[in-house]
């Protein structure tokens, strides 16, 4: 009787193993490879630089380290660029040249499970978040760049690690969020409902299990918790067509926040080659933000954790 029912418990929990790890393989955000430096016209070969960056548990994470156009007499403020989710550093590339042209170093950087940069198990928004941090840490050590002057730029799920690396870390001037949503829990249940998961049934299940791997719950991490608590001015980005997060999201962000912006531009999701004719704009309110907005404490090099969310 006892060793049945020790074969019934042994079951279920190989069961739910391999439920959790299904889960997990399920999710996980599908590698996109890029193994050539980028082209650019408006860019010289030489101000582009192949980097390899030490991050959270030894892992390398890669990157590419475009060093401003312009001479300068001081060290230049500097851009870390984070892609969003199943993406590389290669897709972000189209927001370099404006950036590049006025005077901005720019780290373009592959989170891990992502391009060049090694594996894990599995990656988060919480983990591409510590791959920002990991970032401007190595940015603050480059001769010419000015670690007083860092700012953040992320798409989709890395706007949503941008933000809540700033609302941990008073460690940067700016953040430009790029088609970030109002809430993850909002976005999973999106993606359970297009794969037909029935969530009463077993997508309830999925998100808990979810949260329990990342080690934080959705509210904590959420754009909607983290916004209110960024100190730095926030440039909230947003196409008017983006049918993967709504418009409205960016709304109820920008209600969280009296010193964030919202841009709303043409296009979808994904902004990048649209965001050309709007360099200008970006290029201004990063200026207006570094020479306004002082990090504290000033001069530190590895930032300060104002508190966790």
């Amino acid at each position: 009787m006892i060793t049945e029912a020790a074969l019934a418990a042994a079951g279920v929990w190989g069961l739910r193993a391999l439920a959790h790890r299904a889960i997990v393989l399920g999710l996980r955000a599908p590698r996109l490879r890029h193994d050539q430096k980028p082209v650019d016209p408006a860019v010289a070969p030489e101000a582009i630089s192949e980097v390899c960056i030490s991050g959270p548990r030894a892992r390398r994470l890669f990157g590419w380290l475009v060093m401003p156009a312009l001479p300068h007499l001081q060290p230049a403020p500097a851009v870390l660029v984070m892609h969003g989710w199943g993406a590389n550093a290669a897709t972000m590339w189209p927001v370099v040249a404006p950036l590049h042209a006025a005077g901005f170093a720019v780290l373009l950087m592959d989170a891990r499970c992502h391009g060049r940069s090694d594996g894990e198990a599995f990656t988060s928004m919480p983990r591409f978040a510590e791959d920002i941090a990991a970032g401007l840490a190595w940015l603050r050590t480059r001769s010419g760049i000015d670690g007083n002057r860092l700012v953040l730029l992320g798409h989709s799920v890395g706007a949503g690690a941008t933000l809540l690396h700033a609302a941990r870390h008073d460690d940067v001037c700016a953040v430009i969020s790029l088609s970030a949503f109002a809430h993850p829990s909002e976005m999973m249940r999106r993606f359970l409902a297009e794969k037909r998961v029935p969530y009463p049934v077993i997508g309830w299940y999925v998100m808990r299990h979810v949260q329990r791997v990342i080690g934080a719950t959705f509210e904590e991490i959420a754009p909607l918790a983290t916004l209110p608590r960024v100190r730095c001015p926030v440039l909230l980005v947003h196409g008017r067509s983006d049918t993967t997060v709504p418009v409205g999201d960016a709304r109820r962000l920008l209600a969280t926040c009296a010193h964030a912006r919202l841009m709303l531009v043409d296009g979808g999701h994904d902004l990048r080659d649209g965001l050309a004719i709007h360099g200008t704009e970006l290029v201004e309110f990063l200026h207006s933000a570094c020479a306004t907005f002082q990090v504290w404490p000033p001069a530190n090099r590895s930032g300060l954790v104002r508190q966790n969310v």
